[in-house]
């Protein structure tokens, strides 16, 4: 997911202290084929992208980006989609999960909404402007933890959480909002805190 506020990769426009991203969920059977997938059918395996920060570093992340003004949320998430992979989604879920994260010393929120992708096609390709994302794989549910651990916990935990429910059956009617606080005391130590509010949108909106 590129374009986050955590002083790497590319500066994502920003209004009103607030930047809105969208984050895909792409699943695919033991093949590792994004084709022909049922809607019904339980994947195994999760697309992520490998994002390039500014000093060579690498963190993995579902593929997504930052709304441009003008832009819906489920426009801007296709959109980024076909940049970071070159694969084109037909069709989205409902609202999976929501992320908050409060950055007090800097005045500004990050909300990310979470979609899975009902349907899709295309062959993967890379032209990702940014110039961030150069490489995405079909992902086994028990690999994911050991790839996204150089990733932010507001990306790698709410993931962790829902690749959980989602295996066990048991997704929530009303999807979970995950908050977060992050300090500049580093990313290892951020406080942690879940949102009371449990709606159908993100806080604000």
């Amino acid at each position: 997911m590129t374009g986050r506020p955590d002083g790497a990769g590319g500066a994502p426009q920003r209004w009103n202290s607030e930047w809105r991203v969208g984050s895909g969920l792409l699943l695919a059977g033991e093949e590792r084929r994004p084709a022909g997938l049922p809607d019904e059918a339980i994947g195994t395996h999760v697309l992520l992208v490998a994002n390039r920060r500014r000093g060579g570093s690498v963190d993995w992340s579902p593929p997504g980006g930052v709304v441009d003004h003008g832009e819906t949320l489920l426009d801007a998430l296709t959109r980024e989609v076909i940049e970071e992979t070159g694969l084109q989604v037909d069709e989205w879920s409902a609202l999976c999960y929501g992320v908050r994260v409060d950055f007090p010393e800097r005045a500004m929120t990050l909300k990310v909404e979470v979609y899975r992708a009902l349907s899709w096609h295309g062959e993967m390709a890379f032209s990702d402007p940014d110039g961030i994302v150069d490489d995405a794989r079909f992902v086994a549910f028990d690999e994911v933890d050991g790839l996204v651990a150089a990733a932010p916990p507001w990306v790698r935990e709410p993931l962790g959480d829902w690749l959980l429910t989602w295996l066990t059956g048991e997704e929530d009617e009303v999807p979970a909002v995950h908050g977060f606080v992050a300090r500049k005391h580093g990313i290892s130590a951020l406080p942690k805190e879940w949102l009371v509010e449990r709606a159908g949108r993100l806080p604000s909106e």
